[in-house]
């Protein structure tokens, strides 16, 4: 390949991922055509990229601008995957499809500029999505507000409830 069609693809890349520095690494070669543009469909539906790339050049593109804890996995056939709403739903989404489609192999990925194995990757899978912190953070700050409005509607409700039934007994009477 000439230094020419090398910089094409390096500038291609570096354009396709932008300011993007989260994302994981796989290996997609073992895996047969159809399962593969399923798998790359049902990506792309749910907002995420996966570019097969080769190693020598992706590195060069990550020395350019920056990305660091990707070299080690960077080995043998490599598909680049990134997108979706956090690093999270993405880890989530390729641990289900790696599940499913058992050829598939989690390399690693980056995080914040550091490495993450295939392991930490499955553990990353494993935590709450960026959505689901937030509702449990938003539960915990509104938990002492309806601990506190339950404590005081409570004695109110039961003197009304007494003075309702005394009023009641006086009617009969």
């Amino acid at each position: 390949m000439s230094k020419q069609v090398k910089q094409m693809l390096m500038d291609d890349l570096t354009q396709r991922l932008g300011d993007v520095r989260d994302m994981l690494v796989v290996d997609s070669s073992r895996i047969d055509v159809i399962t593969c543009n399923r798998f790359r469909l049902a990506l792309q539906e749910k907002g995420i990229h996966a570019l097969t790339v080769r190693n020598t050049l992706a590195k060069k593109v990550f020395d350019e601008i920056g990305a660091t804890g990707l070299d080690e996995h960077l080995t043998g056939p490599s598909t680049l995957v990134w997108g979706s709403e956090d690093i999270v739903n993405l880890s989530k989404e390729i641990a289900k499809w790696a599940k499913e489609i058992v050829p598939l192999e989690i390399k690693g990925g980056a995080l914040e500029g550091k490495s993450l194995s295939a392991d930490d990757v499955d553990e990353l899978s494993k935590s709450p999505s960026r959505e689901e912190l937030l509702a449990q953070i938003v539960g915990l700050a509104l938990s002492p507000g309806a601990n506190i409005s339950g404590a005081l509607l409570g004695p109110g409700s039961l003197l009304a409830s007494q003075i309702e039934k005394i009023s009641q007994g006086d009617e009969a009477a």
